[in-house]
């Protein structure tokens, strides 16, 4: 997951083993394991392709392309970023509404970004906007907990609110910055902004209704 920190490590504490992120992570490393046998055709296959949504070949790819990834950076990032939020907020929702809430956000990111580009031929793939999902329901339970992040050669610790606040905020500069044309990033700015905003709303919704 591309972002503009690097987290270390959070403040907030767990009661139960996180059963759900794990699975998670073990799940997407064995599926880019698998998927460097054939990566070019696995990508063309179960990446999600805008230009051909919405027919169920593309709803099918929407759940698959979140399981794979371009590359060793672009895996580690996804899962190092699960691992430091993911178990929080699957303690505080409990484990099947975790992996719905999971799902939910991969599949709002996508159609965000589709609706951004409709006629993309290029498949999407990666876990950053279920993962992006994930930030934004840790900034509505958590956001008073303190993340260690680097900064340069340095460590800091700053609430969630301001750092997530502030990833969030960066993506929304650079998509747009990618719409109008001034960055040629291959990076799903509004995948992660769309996944995002569902999190957050998702948080929302359960913490009014608790």
């Amino acid at each position: 997951m591309k972002g503009q920190f690097f987290p270390y490590g959070d403040s907030a504490k767990t009661k139960r083993f996180p059963v759900v992120t794990v699975s998670l992570i073990l799940t997407n490393a064995a599926i880019f394991a698998w998927s460097l046998a054939d990566f070019e055709n696995v990508i063309n296959t179960f990446g999600f392709t805008p230009y051909y949504f919405p027919s169920l070949y593309a709803l099918i790819t929407i759940f698959t392309s979140m399981f794979l990834h371009a590359g060793l950076d672009h895996i580690f990032g996804n899962m190092w970023y699960l691992w430091i939020f993911g178990d929080n907020v699957e303690d505080r929702v409990g484990r099947l509404k975790f992996f719905v809430l999971y799902l939910l956000s991969g599949t709002a990111a996508s159609i965000v970004q589709y609706l951004v580009d409709t006629s993309s031929g290029i498949p999407s793939i990666g876990a950053s906007g279920a993962v992006s999902g994930i930030l934004g329901s840790y900034l509505v339970f958590f956001p008073k907990s303190r993340i260690t992040t680097s900064m340069g050669y340095w460590l800091s610790e700053s609430p969630a609110w301001f750092v997530i606040g502030f990833w969030f905020l960066m993506q929304l500069f650079f998509g747009f910055a990618t719409l109008a044309g001034y960055s040629g990033s291959n990076i799903a700015f509004f995948a992660h902004i769309g996944g995002f905003a569902f999190g957050y709303a998702a948080a929302k919704a359960t913490r009014k209704s608790r």
